[in-house]
């Protein structure tokens, strides 16, 4: 199979599909690998790293598209390389359909064969190709809040861990999954006092409570309770996710109206639509916007800012599937995978991810060969 790694476009996004371990990986195991010029440069990947690991490089994303049998990205194909997609081809990378319907719209005529990393699972149901990025990104909506909160930036001027005699920030962190509780982790190594707000209250966050008793409460999600929090938010974290689907709307802009000026939302749903009603999706060169005296940091692609341990996280997890993908080929890999079943959102012009499908309001097709 030839496996092609075009160049990331998105605004500051610096991450590549692909690294040259990942590319000699797959030309040992009889695979060719292109990669469009610099597509790692930004991270110290060089077109030298990748031609002698056996990779091709070639000047333009059009010839990437044109040659490979298999696409692998990281962030979902902006509208013009979806268009440069073709009926049958492969392509693999975070897609995040419910929250674009115009690429969704793009991918159905494009024909292609989507397979999004976010909704591909493990034999327990969990999403390991989202996992990666979502403990980077935990950790970082913490660092990026703080920063925020500073009065130069806009903020309240709250220090996370306080001062002598000065009682640390609240955070309130939306969602104890992984990106909540990696965010809580930083917050609480960072001195703020964190309450974290979930569904139901899991044995490993009763663990994860006990071990940061001092600091760490643990609540359920409800409107009361977020609404009771909200009032004392320095910094909210929204966590949430639905596999596939669109992220709920779990503070509205009512809400707002009970927060502190200054304070902090960071919105790590944001791929997924975001679960604040204020959310709008910003990027690196203007990550801010305030609505209601509240600052909004709302980035799509918040990992992109460290692209070069993003990258090696992310292909540590994906570089098993691309392997899987190219030596059976898509169809047989699915048949033969259901883990990979689960990552198919569309197949040759038909949406076949029940949750992406009820997000869109497209029909559900089941694939069957």
């Amino acid at each position: 199979m030839i496996i092609g790694v075009p160049k990331e476009i998105k605004t500051h996004e610096y991450r590549t599909g692909l690294t040259p371990y990942g590319a000699m990986t797959l030309t040992e195991a009889g695979h060719q690998v292109i990669v469009q010029s610099n597509a790692g440069s930004a991270i110290g990947f060089s077109d030298q790293d990748y031609q002698i690991a056996g990779a091709s490089i070639v000047d333009s994303a059009e010839t990437v598209f044109n040659q490979a049998d298999m696409i692998v990205k990281v962030k979902e194909p902006q509208y013009n390389e979806c268009r440069m997609l073709r009926k049958g081809q492969i392509i693999f990378t975070y897609l995040h359909l419910a929250a674009d319907l115009k690429q969704a719209q793009l991918l159905i005529e494009s024909g292609a064969i989507c397979i999004a990393y976010e909704t591909v699972t493990d034999d327990k149901g969990r999403l390991p190709l989202l996992k990666p990025m979502s403990e980077i990104a935990g950790r970082m909506s913490i660092q990026s809040g703080a920063h925020h909160l500073e009065k130069t930036q806009g903020g309240s001027g709250v220090l996370l861990s306080g001062a002598t005699g000065v009682d640390p920030a609240q955070v309130l962190v939306l969602g104890g999954g992984v990106v909540g509780m990696n965010a809580a982790k930083v917050a609480v190594g960072m001195g703020a006092d964190v309450t974290i707000l979930n569904r139901s209250i899991l044995e490993r966050l009763v663990k994860f409570q006990k071990k940061y008793s001092s600091q760490l409460s643990i609540d359920l999600s409800t409107q009361a309770n977020i609404e009771q929090h909200l009032s004392s938010a320095d910094l909210v974290i929204g966590a949430v996710l639905v596999a596939g689907a669109s992220a709920p709307k779990l503070i509205t802009r009512d809400m707002l109206k009970l927060m502190k000026k200054g304070s902090v939302l960071v919105d790590v749903s944001i791929d997924q639509g975001g679960c604040f009603e204020t959310s709008i999706v910003t990027t690196h060169d203007k990550p801010t916007y305030v609505v209601d005296g509240i600052i909004h940091y709302c980035v799509g692609n918040m990992p992109g800012a460290v692209a070069q341990t993003a990258t090696l996280a992310l292909t540590n997890a994906t570089l098993p599937y691309v392997i899987e993908l190219a030596n059976r080929g898509a169809q047989q890999a699915i048949f033969d995978n259901s883990n990979l079943l689960n990552g198919l959102n569309i197949f040759q012009g038909k949406v076949t991810h029940q949750a992406v499908a009820e997000s869109l309001d497209y029909q559900y097709n089941p694939v069957s060969f």
